[in-house]
């Protein structure tokens, strides 16, 4: 059922793009969006890792490196039924981590630097749990996907502020108008629901990868504590079409913001592993 729902939320935002090409040029701007949507998909599947991973400056890491870390990692993604996954350190004071490829073969998890400083082993266990699970769940291909549709929707809403404007009658101008609000609006909703949906079953699946589910909640209530301290060192737009695939937002929210958060409310992930914890879920 999560499946079917993902997948059904991907074809919407292609959708959104396909009518939003129609907006901007007709039949002929639909054909083009509509191919722009296959390459998209095309492309993140084969490239998103290294995409992603070169916008944050991410290092590979070798056992020889990190033995104690790389071990831990290989025990839980034998846990976990799962191949090796590559091993990455983004040098970056702010807590977070992510995971990223296309398929169980061509994963990888990165971790920042003011992550590995903060957190204890058993807690960098439960994070790298919850990112093996979201490889587990096929979840790092749909979020990158997602991200790079989402992008081109918002694109197209600035082609559309610019070539709009020649198209003629009242109609179709009150339908770009419609497109400019709305298009990005559908897009952001769309993203957080399959970003919330992913991160209850990543912290459930981590949990049971990592044989503990307090080593998590505590791991999440630390990053909660330092989420708001800083910001990562990237741009506006590389920040807001990547904050999904972070274990935590690396966005902060106040206000009407936070309504559109890409994660559901921490307390809620804690109270949940919490309620794991005490049901003795192995």
């Amino acid at each position: 059922m999560n499946t079917f729902k993902t997948l059904a939320l991907l074809t919407s935002l292609s959708a959104i793009l396909i009518w939003g090409g129609g907006a901007v040029a007709g039949q002929t701007g639909a054909i083009i969006a509509l191919i722009a949507a296959i390459v998209i998909n095309f492309g993140s599947y084969w490239w998103s890792d290294k995409i992603v991973l070169s916008m944050y400056k991410a290092k590979e890491v070798t056992p020889e490196q990190a033995p104690e870390l790389y071990n831990a990692t290989a025990q839980l993604a034998q846990n976990a039924g799962l191949p090796m996954p590559k091993l990455y350190i983004i040098p970056e004071e702010t807590p977070n981590a992510f995971a990223t490829g296309r398929d169980y073969n061509h994963s990888a998890v990165a971790l920042t630097t003011g992550i590995l400083r903060i957190l204890t082993m058993d807690e960098l266990k439960g994070v790298i749990a919850h990112e093996l699970a979201h490889i587990k769940h096929k979840d790092i291909l749909i979020s990158s996907v997602a991200a790079a549709i989402s992008t081109a929707i918002t694109f197209l809403v600035y082609i559309a502020m610019i070539f709009g404007g020649g198209r003629g009658s009242r109609g179709n101008l009150l339908t770009l108008i419609a497109m400019m609000i709305l298009a990005p609006f559908a897009a952001m909703i769309i993203r957080m629901a399959i970003s919330r949906t992913r991160e209850y079953l990543a912290d459930e699946g981590g949990a049971k990868i990592c044989g503990n589910p307090l080593h998590l909640a505590e791991a999440l209530r630390k990053l909660e504590q330092f989420s708001g301290r800083s910001r990562m060192q990237v741009s506006e737009q590389v920040a807001d079409s990547t904050a999904h695939m972070f274990i935590v937002n690396p966005l902060t929210g106040k206000g009407l913001a936070s309504l559109f958060a890409t994660h559901p409310p921490m307390e809620q992930r804690v109270a949940k592993l919490e309620d794991m914890a005490m049901g003795k879920v192995s």
